[in-house]
């Protein structure tokens, strides 16, 4: 000890004592600060990346939803598309029927003025009758194909995305759709 003082006694500039915390000098709490400063730097770094990386996935996974909902729509538009050529094919038919039997009853008329005009007029009135239930029988058939394929689908589209009371109050609001448009 006494060599010590005597070092600081000759040159009191050259020798201080470091300063310590919790056992540990200046130098070492650079040290450990640049490590810490450097784990924080690759953990802070890498988090949007990994956020972003989420986003990404999330964001891809609506597109994936939503061209599926385009394809469905799709789907929808094309069966209403043939559901309507058929009933103008099925209005078609029944004019030509119509047609036919009007020609006939005409026919009928010129043969047999006389005595045959109840006849004629029972048979206009029941093709016009049969042409009318066919036509009301084809149409009806045709909503109901495409009531009960765009219903199926919306249930089956929403059973898929839909939490479980929602799908129930959904497939309600369908079952209550159904049974009006029928």
């Amino acid at each position: 000890m006494a060599s010590e003082a005597q070092t600081i006694a000759k040159a009191p500039d050259a020798y201080h004592a470091e300063a310590e915390l919790l056992g540990m000098g200046a130098e070492t709490w650079v040290y450990i600060s640049v490590a810490i400063f450097l784990v924080l730097a690759v953990f802070v770094g890498k988090l949007p990346h990994r956020i972003g990386a989420g986003l990404d996935a999330y964001i891809s996974g609506v597109k994936r939803q939503l061209t599926e909902a385009a394809a469905i729509r799709a789907e929808a538009e094309a069966l209403l598309a043939e559901t309507q050529r058929k009933a103008a094919a099925a209005a078609t038919d029944a004019a030509a029927i119509l047609d036919r039997a009007r020609s006939e009853a005409e026919q009928l008329v010129a043969q047999a003025k006389v005595g045959l005009v109840a006849t004629v007029e029972r048979r206009k009135a029941l093709a016009e009758t049969r042409i009318d239930v066919a036509g009301r029988a084809a149409e009806a058939e045709i909503r109901s194909h495409a009531v009960t394929l765009a219903v199926d689908a919306a249930r089956a589209e929403l059973a898929r995305r839909a939490p479980d009371e929602a799908a129930r109050l959904t497939s309600a609001s369908i079952s209550e759709l159904e049974r009006r448009l029928h």
